[in-house]
């Protein structure tokens, strides 16, 4: 009898520990942060690559549509939602056909950077990508992996046709009505590469060398007339050094700049 008691007692317990922990929403965010263990927030860093169990509890898988370029790990416990993340700039890339499935799930090669950037016109751009948000909702993707608006500084560089302009004005005009295009269908986009991200031949060990005054009035501040005039939902950081420093470790700066 006192150990069935006490057994009532744990589950009722454990019970109303579950039940206390906050589900994540639009206006307790800070509070979901506190509730998370270490573990969980280094989960949100490392993508879903692959599955693993947290508590038990399985957690991430690349499978939630074909051909994305990857996923964020969910948190169940905390009402924390996996996040699909697919790259664009042109318009979402994913899996055209899946495996035991007869339909097919094309999506649309909308304009290049450079292609958008030529016609100088910020509601013509919110228009094109609106078209472009729908398809990522449609298609199950929360996040685009676009904009991108490094500055055009080489000829070389194997991504200008990604990328806007030499311009910052233009560029942040640019970048700005495609994030505002996108996201008004609900789902986000990831400002890109933040920051000085010139070239792709060996872009994961390359250092930009780049003055302070460059960089705020050049590379920087497209990326902060995009943040100003649209809150992107993300930014990705970009693979290179700046002046010998991992980009991503230029917290300072970017704290100031975005």
């Amino acid at each position: 009898m006192k150990k069935s008691v006490l057994i009532s007692i744990a589950l009722c317990a454990a019970s109303i520990s579950v039940l206390a922990q906050p589900q994540l929403r639009k206006d307790n965010i800070d509070e979901v942060m506190k509730s998370m263990t270490l573990e969980e927030k280094v989960t949100l860093l490392v993508g879903g690559s692959r599955a693993i169990n947290i508590d038990g509890v399985p957690s991430g898988t690349t499978n939630l549509v074909p051909g994305a370029a990857g996923v964020t790990r969910a948190v169940p416990r905390l009402g924390i939602p996996q996040t699909v993340l697919a790259d664009g700039p042109a318009g979402v890339r994913i899996s055209p056909t899946r495996e035991g499935d007869s339909n097919t799930y094309y999506a649309t090669a909308f304009p290049v950077g450079t292609a958008l950037a030529t016609s100088w016109n910020t509601e013509l751009v919110e228009e094109v990508t609106k078209a472009m948000g729908n398809e990522v909702l449609e298609y199950g993707i929360d996040v685009l992996l676009a904009p991108g608006m490094n500055i055009h500084r080489n000829v070389l560089c194997g991504r200008n046709f990604e990328y806007f302009s030499e311009d910052p004005y233009l560029t942040g005009m640019m970048a700005s009505a495609y994030t505002l295009g996108v996201q008004s269908k609900g789902v986000g986009v990831s400002l890109k590469h933040f920051a000085a991200n010139n070239q792709e031949t060996s872009r994961g060990s390359v250092s930009s060398k780049v003055t302070e005054r460059a960089l705020r009035e050049l590379y920087l501040k497209a990326f902060d007339y995009a943040v100003e005039l649209s809150d992107p939902y993300t930014v990705m950081t970009s693979y290179n050094k700046i002046n010998g420093v991992w980009a991503h470790y230029h917290y300072d700066l970017c704290t100031r700049v975005l």
